[in-house]
């Protein structure tokens, strides 16, 4: 494990969180997304299937380049390929107001014409 990534890990906490919650909240959209940046991910020659770069061991596959958990980082929606193979979606406030759209779209009443 080299520190330099691990502090990296740590100045972008909440991107890390991000990736951690939607792994463990799976959310059909967020997988569609991390299915088509994994894909990518799996033709990079920086992808790490040993661990041997990962920023916290036992976490592979990763990134080579920036030591991140590829379960976590493809599902952190508000971060970006490091080599800018894959970009931003949207920040986590943006994310926050999909799922209240999502959350309440049975909830909507659309009234009829008259």
């Amino acid at each position: 494990m080299k520190i330099s990534k691990l502090l990296n890990a740590v100045k972008h906490l909440d991107q890390v969180f991000e990736g951690v919650k939607n792994n463990i909240w799976k959310d059909e959209y967020v997988e569609i997304i991390a299915g088509d940046r994994y894909s990518i991910c799996k033709g990079c020659e920086e992808i790490d299937l040993k661990g041997d770069n990962c920023a916290a061991p036992g976490t592979q596959p990763c990134c080579s380049n920036c030591g991140c958990s590829l379960a976590f980082k493809v599902r952190a929606l508000s971060t970006a390929c490091p080599l800018n193979k894959w970009g931003v979606i949207m920040d986590e406030n943006d994310e926050a107001k999909l799922k209240k759209i999502q959350e309440n779209k049975d909830k909507v009443v659309i009234p009829k014409k008259t």
